[in-house]
């Protein structure tokens, strides 16, 4: 890999809601933060992502009477796992985490999704229908890249379907495994996600190999 503008960095949804001590804290979440500041500085493209959602979105087992998280229920024609309330549009927890923000000059863009209480939006590119786009493909063909490398969380919901949208778009994807880890509602959802990307060809690199790829 060589460091020029046809590759770009994702940063999916590294908010302070999905970290440790947050409602719907991914184990370990914050371990990954250092690692993807790392990786900031090697790409001259970087995009990350947030989720968006208004707080009556029918992903929230709350708005469900006599629902629970991690029950699935039909959502206008789409199976929804339901989640805690989790990255209510302008709350804190919905930011970019504070080591991202202070470094907002290098993120060339933030696209938003989830922000439709009718449908999740677990992937960066798409909703979960493919009902809607949310301007990254575009964005991304408009700047000329074919390569991207995708890190934040959680692995085995929004980073998976990320990575698999990317690829059904036709662009090398690389999934970076240090930079990244599952909330796991299931024992093995981690690894059964690293699996389903590997199958779908992107490419499973940790960050040292990926880094020491794009030194001249």
């Amino acid at each position: 890999m060589t460091r020029n503008n046809n590759q770009a960095l994702i940063i999916v949804d590294l908010q302070p809601d999905f970290l440790p001590g947050g409602p719907l804290g991914v184990p370990e979440g914050d371990a990954i933060v250092p690692v993807v500041l790392e990786l900031i500085k090697r790409f001259e493209l970087v995009v990350a992502t947030q989720d968006w959602h208004p707080a009556d979105h029918g992903s929230f087992a709350a708005n469900h009477s006599g629902r629970a998280p991690g029950e699935v229920i039909d959502l206008h024609g789409l199976d929804q796992v339901l989640w805690p309330v989790h990255c209510v549009q302008d709350s804190e927890g919905a930011q970019l985490v504070p080591e991202l923000r202070e470094r907002e000059a290098q993120i060339g863009a933030v696209f938003r999704k989830g922000s439709d209480k009718r449908t999740d939006s677990y992937s960066a590119f798409f909703d979960n229908g493919k009902r809607g786009a949310t301007g990254l493909g575009e964005w991304l063909e408009a700047r000329g890249v074919g390569s991207v490398a995708i890190c934040g969380l959680a692995l085995d919901y929004c980073v998976k379907f990320t990575a698999l949208d990317a690829l059904s778009l036709g662009l090398e994807t690389t999934l970076i495994r240090d930079a990244t880890r599952p909330v796991e509602l299931e024992p093995g959802d981690g690894q059964r996600a690293i699996e389903a990307i590997r199958e779908a060809g992107g490419e499973i690199l940790d960050s040292a190999t990926l880094l020491s790829e794009a030194r001249p």
